[in-house]
């Protein structure tokens, strides 16, 4: 039994929708319900019974009309979304054309889990509540009648995501406030739509026991789970909770689920076991009948990135194995497919001491099931290197018997190499592995190492790993760094603690360089001489000899290469 409105909230819903554009004569929506009872739930669509067997949307809007065929032929009939707004009305529109639903989602903060910021105070902060409510009804009422619509979906792992924001009572009440909030729009959304069902995700079952307390307007419940997904069943069963639910992301475990490799980077699944891994929790959300009402796997998307290569069925438009375990899980005709070669493994001599910018052979073991021809790219990530998930492509020459010849990344630190196989049919097999970058060898001896280092400042706080100490640049440790203030000039002194004849430097940039500096030596620590000068350098390794001698020797960095300060890993001082 749906309870009513309070008037207040009533007021604020049709004061929105007052003001609310024409919109266009669409066809008549579908009439979706949540009926049965306990343990017997099921899922109607103008009476008849629906299994969502979806994904999670991933293009623009825009392309859903060139897409929505290959979905169909998936078995897919449903597709989940983020955010919805002005630009999804060609989604929708291309999804009723194609007997496909949506799962049209709106996004709260801080929406996105562990991961993710954007905090809002739900106790206080009735204006933001007031926004998105009024944004809610907005599009509730543009869309309600399209015949696109499967059901509403308010929020996304929000519950978890609060602790990033807050801690003890404080979390605990801003969790209940943003499930109450989630209620108020599940009662507006019935209001102005009572012919599809709402619900909210989150990224654990939890945030059930939070729905359960603060928001029993909700039809049904929601959760991404990726490795734990198989749980859902029994958490459901042991929680007490009195509707059914949906899993609206799963796949094969992400990168916060696998153990590190040696390089201490997530293990990324072979192409076999993300496939298997999207075949075991289709297994699962139909081991719960009566409860389970489905699910939207994660992500059929373009998306040409780190993340896109982990999860995407078809990253850059071209298909995984991973779209082939789904399309057979969904009841597609999979008899005629051309499937993709598979990558077993990458792998290259001494992974954890690959010399930056030198030949790297790589041994991609690859085979195609149909026979067809292979042809390979390489692809750099320096995603833990930098912070950045996109993907390089990187010249190669293809020796022969899967084996490929690249230069080494230039930048030291851990690295991640992709290789993807093309079998020319719109099929792609992705491998990777991680490598460890060091700087080349240098002949002579560091006389640098462990002496006495200063600085003319350096960062102390907590940020990116710091505190960061002049000392961190002389201990031979690649995983240290020193990090000066975000200001020109700054110098960087260590003391050889007797005048030394010097051949060689080497710098190791972190990602935060020096452009324009100096090397200078002093036999008292006043009187200075410079031995090298760069200018418009670029990062990475700065490797050069030298001829001079002194017990001091100086970086003295004039111009930053970014808006950061200087960050250098290690300062290399040769004899």
């Amino acid at each position: 039994m749906r309870l009513h409105a309070p008037m207040a909230l009533v007021a604020l819903v049709a004061a929105a929708t007052a003001l609310l554009p024409a919109t266009q004569a669409q066809a008549a929506g579908s009439v979706v319900k949540v009926t049965g009872g306990q343990g017997a739930w099921q899922l109607t669509v103008n009476g008849s019974p629906y299994t969502i067997k979806g994904v999670t949307w991933g293009p623009s809007p825009s392309d859903a009309a060139a897409d929505m065929p290959d979905l169909t032929s998936m078995g897919v009939n449903t597709v989940r979304t983020w955010g919805t707004d002005a630009t999804s009305q060609p989604l929708f529109d291309a999804a009723a054309a194609n007997g496909i639903k949506v799962i049209a989602g709106f996004w709260l903060q801080p929406g996105g889990g562990p991961g993710a910021g954007g905090c809002v105070d739900y106790v206080n902060d009735a204006a933001y509540k007031s926004s998105q409510l009024s944004a809610i009804t907005q599009w509730v009422t543009a869309y309600k009648d399209n015949a696109g619509v499967l059901m509403w979906d308010v929020g996304n792992e929000s519950v978890l995501g609060m602790q990033n924001c807050y801690s003890g009572a404080q979390l605990e009440q801003e969790r209940d406030a943003y499930v109450s909030f989630v209620d108020q729009a599940a009662q507006a959304i019935h209001g102005i739509d009572p012919n599809h069902p709402v619900t909210s995700t989150d990224a654990w079952t939890g945030a059930w026991p939070y729905f359960k307390a603060y928001a029993p307007h909700l039809d049904l419940y929601a959760v991404n789970s990726y490795q734990g997904v198989c749980g859902i069943k029994s958490d459901w069963h042991n929680g007490g909770y009195t509707v059914p639910y949906i899993v609206t992301e799963s796949g094969p475990p992400g990168e916060w689920e696998v153990p590190n490799d040696a390089n201490g980077v997530p293990l990324e699944p072979n192409e076999q076991q993300s496939a298997d891994g999207y075949t075991n929790a289709w297994n699962c959300v139909e081991s719960d009948p009566g409860v389970s009402l489905g699910a939207t796997m994660f992500n059929y998307g373009t998306e040409y990135d780190f993340g896109g290569l982990w999860f995407n069925l078809i990253p850059a438009g071209e298909r995984q194995l991973s779209y082939y375990a789904v399309k057979k899980a969904y009841g597609g005709d999979t008899s005629h497919d051309n499937t993709p070669p598979v990558v077993s493994s990458v792998t290259v001599p001494n992974p954890s001491s690959v010399v930056a910018g030198q030949p790297l052979t790589l041994t991609a073991q690859a085979a195609d099931p149909n026979g067809d021809a292979i042809s390979y790219e390489v692809l750099y990530s320096s995603k833990y290197v930098d912070g950045d998930g996109g993907l390089t492509s990187q010249s190669s020459t293809d020796l022969g018997g899967g084996r490929l010849q690249v230069t080494a990344p230039s930048k030291p630190g851990v690295w991640k190499i992709f290789v993807k196989a093309h079998d020319g049919h719109g099929n792609v097999g992705v491998g990777s592995l991680s490598v460890r970058v060091v700087p080349p060898p240098v002949s002579g001896t560091n006389v640098a190492l462990g002496r006495p280092t200063t600085a003319s400042s350096f960062e102390s706080d907590g940020y990116g790993g710091c505190p960061c100490g002049p000392a961190d640049a002389t201990d031979g440790d690649l995983t240290t760094r020193w990090a000066s203030d975000w200001s020109d000039p700054q110098w960087l002194q260590v003391d050889l603690g007797t005048v030394t004849a010097l051949h060689h430097i080497q710098l190791d940039w972190e990602s935060a360089y020096g452009k324009d500096y100096t090397i200078q030596v002093s036999n008292d620590g006043q009187t200075w001489q410079t031995i090298h000068t760069t200018t418009g350098g670029d990062g990475g390794i700065d490797d050069f000899d030298v001829s001079g001698s002194g017990r001091y020797v100086r970086l003295d960095a004039t111009a930053r290469g970014t808006g950061y300060g200087y960050s250098l890993y290690e300062f290399g001082v040769y004899s």
